[in-house]
């Protein structure tokens, strides 16, 4: 197995979800932002390729308005941010939406790609699943991100409910995931993280719910 050429997709960690509406329920926020510092640490250490991303909405917009308390990097992003950094704004669930994220990721020869960051339920997984058609591999770190609470018409579920739900569903297919430790281990020994497959995981599923 060859050695991974990561690079660091760290999204909207914001201050939107440390304060505001949607405010991350779980895991616990000042973990899990403890954990991205972490993670950026180790990606500066290493050199690895690093993309922040915000999300950014009109002015007057309830969330993520332009220049708003909301927009803003959380602030021990923002004094981790370097200048070789690619900083970019978007205004849809995935980063590779209306931006020039995955040129610039080619350019800097990236075949796999971390996610960190804000929030499982939206950004996060549908961030990996465009990962699918460009041809990278995603990993989810699922200690360094966070889901909220949710009730609609189709019903109501827990952020715990979700955020562990989706990542079943991320290892399934989309893409590997991992606790922050797990990734450091691997990108400290330079492997990859092991993902499994919607086989393996649908007879893993029958065995264990069988009866």
């Amino acid at each position: 197995m060859t050695t991974p050429r990561r690079a660091l997709i760290v999204v909207d960690v914001q201050q939107e979800y440390v304060d505001g509406i949607l405010q991350v329920q779980h895991p616990d926020r000042e973990a899990s932002l403890t954990n991205v510092t972490r993670v950026m640490d180790l990606a500066a250490a290493r050199d690895l390729p690093v993309v922040v991303v915000q999300h950014q909405l009109p002015e007057g917009a309830p969330v993520f308005a332009e220049g708003s308390p909301s927009w803003e990097l959380h602030p021990d992003i923002a004094s981790r941010v370097q200048p070789g950094h690619k900083r970019v704004t978007k205004d849809k669930s995935s980063v590779f939406a209306g931006t020039d994220v995955a040129a610039w990721l080619a350019a800097q020869g990236v075949d796999t790609i971390t996610i960190v960051g804000f929030m499982t339920n939206n950004c996060d997984i549908a961030t990996a699943a465009a990962a699918e058609e460009l041809g990278l591999a995603a990993e989810v770190l699922s200690d360094a991100t966070g889901a909220i609470h949710l009730a609609n018409e189709a019903g109501k579920v827990s952020a715990e409910q979700l955020h562990d739900t989706l990542l079943v569903l991320l290892q399934s297919n989309f893409a590997a995931v991992a606790t922050t430790d797990a990734w450091i281990d691997a990108v400290e020994s330079g492997q990859a993280l092991v993902k499994s497959d919607l086989g393996t995981s649908a007879m893993q599923g029958r065995a264990a719910f069988a009866g």
